[in-house]
């Protein structure tokens, strides 16, 4: 646990969360700065500021836990169209908290939530390059 993070503070009980599932490996809450009614955040027990620090098997849990609350959300009275599910790894990507933690944001038409990016077209040679750069690293 890092002594500055306040997930791991959470984690320790030593901050407060509304909390909506507990599993061996994870936990997950309401965020206290939702983008809509019902988000909640998931995230493992044990620090890791980035994905590259996280088990394998504790980011399936996290995806698993993630699934359930989706499941949850269209269950319950709360409005949910639809789900995001969000995960910012690095600042440049924007996350602010630095212990790896998945949004698990309800939708509904007209929420005014807005994940807004320009789309690129490469050439087919050029996603292969890619795909085989990539691949190779693996």
């Amino acid at each position: 646990m890092a002594d500055d993070c306040p997930f791991c503070a959470i984690v320790d009980g030593d901050a407060p969360a509304s909390v909506v599932r507990e599993t061996e490996d994870t936990l997950a809450f309401m965020d206290i700065a939702p983008v809509t009614e019902g988000h909640a955040l998931v995230i493992p027990k044990a620090h890791s500021a980035g994905l590259a620090g996280l088990d394998p098997d504790t980011g399936g849990e996290l995806f698993r836990v993630s699934q359930e609350i989706a499941a949850a959300l269209r269950a319950s009275d709360l409005p949910t169209d639809g789900i995001n599910l969000f995960l910012a790894d690095g600042a440049v990507a924007g996350q602010e908290v630095f212990h790896v933690h998945l949004h698990v944001i309800p939708r509904t038409e007209g929420d005014d939530v807005a994940l807004s990016f320009e789309r690129s077209h490469p050439e087919r040679e050029r996603l292969d390059a890619l795909a085989d750069g990539i691949a190779a690293e693996l």
